[in-house]
């Protein structure tokens, strides 16, 4: 199972964003020279939640200050970007990185209907502005004198420059936070990326996947390929001992959890608005009542090395190719959570790594 870092950084006011939006470029840094395998980033707009806001300008930005990892998106909100433009920007950067990009996209927030109002979209679009967006990228890297007629675009174009340095195209993968959006992958036989969900939805949805790409007629080589190219996603704190890990990560957990309610929260009482009354879905239930985004023992990994190896384990046995973690968690002071990153491939990974030796003999 590959490690990786989501780099999803809070900021509480606008007075903190200039020092948030350094302090991620740092931290990418720091995991391109301690070996992690992918950076990933988000796309949030407006509340704070992401201080970079938009993952393609900070993209180009990690790519001329790493030298080996990947930079992902978890995810780009297409419904939010040109094609054509977003196809230009990708081939910008697979060339700065060279090669080191991961093209991830998604139909956009499932629970932030100011995302849409403040880009004038339709949020029920959204679905269809990404399969129609997808499509259009792939056709621009891949064909000159390209022309589209479609539902939101009617292009056409000579050629696309710059040439993507990645032939014939750079990777891509598609975020589902659903079961049914999983299957449509499974079915075409493509990898994705899952969100927080417990480790029992994760088993059961990974041999969902696996059984559906079987009965589409995909091989077993095919399989175990897509599988492991498919990353799930969990919050993550460390420390020496699981009691000071419960003790700093849980609050700074339900804070994150609080931070990211607040301007829903607040749009639903002044406007009436949420993605709720379009019938969104997102996270599967860990109980009737709570998603398991919210809930510390599904969406968090919290504890000492020797815990957090063993529950990587466990998530490991399900069969996934990566992990996406996210070690900054809510307001973490930096120094939080450069320690909670060092703690983790100093003393996590070879403790897991140790631990899967042990069980395969």
């Amino acid at each position: 199972m590959k490690f990786s870092n989501f780099l999803f950084p809070q900021a509480d006011t606008p007075a903190d964003d200039e020092r948030v939006i350094d302090e991620a470029l740092a931290e990418g840094i720091l995991c391109d020279q301690l070996g992690m395998e992918v950076l990933w980033l988000a796309e949030h707009h407006f509340d704070g939640n992401c201080a970079y806001v938009d993952p393609v300008s900070f993209a180009a930005a990690l790519a001329t200050t790493t030298k080996q990892i990947k930079l992902g998106f978890a995810v780009a909100q297409m419904s939010l970007h040109h094609p054509i433009r977003m196809a230009e920007q990708m081939s910008i950067i697979d060339n700065l990185s060279k090669g080191r990009l991961i093209v991830g996209l998604g139909r956009g927030t499932a629970h932030n209907i100011y995302d849409y109002r403040g880009f004038g979209l339709d949020p029920l679009e959204a679905q269809e502005r990404l399969l129609e967006s997808e499509e259009i990228m792939i056709k621009a890297w891949t064909t000159e004198n390209y022309e589209h007629k479609g539902k939101f675009w009617n292009l056409w174009l000579p050629k696309l420059r710059p040439e993507t340095y990645t032939k014939p195209h750079p990777y891509m993968i598609r975020a589902c936070s659903g079961e049914e959006s999983m299957l449509g992958m499974a079915r075409e036989g493509r990898p994705f990326m899952m969100n927080v969900q417990t480790d029992e939805v994760t088993q059961h949805r990974m041999d969902l996947y696996r059984k559906t790409m079987a009965d589409s007629g995909f091989d077993d080589a095919h399989i175990a390929q897509a599988v492991d190219e498919t990353w799930v996603w969990r919050n993550i704190f460390i420390a020496e001992t699981d009691a000071e890990a419960e003790r700093i990560g849980v609050p700074l957990f339900k804070a994150q959890r609080e931070q990211r309610g607040k301007m829903r929260a607040r749009i639903l009482k002044e406007r009436g608005e949420s993605m709720a009354k379009l019938g969104e879905t997102g996270t599967a239930p860990a109980s009737p009542s709570a998603p398991a985004r919210n809930v510390v023992e599904h969406s968090m990994i919290c504890g000492s090395p020797a815990t957090v190896a063993e529950r990587l384990a466990k998530i490991d046995a399900i069969g996934v190719g990566g992990i996406i973690l996210q070690f900054r968690v809510g307001p973490s002071p930096y120094e939080i959570t450069e320690n909670n990153i060092r703690l983790f491939m100093d003393k996590v990974a070879p403790e897991f790594k140790a631990r899967i030796a042990a069980a395969a003999e």
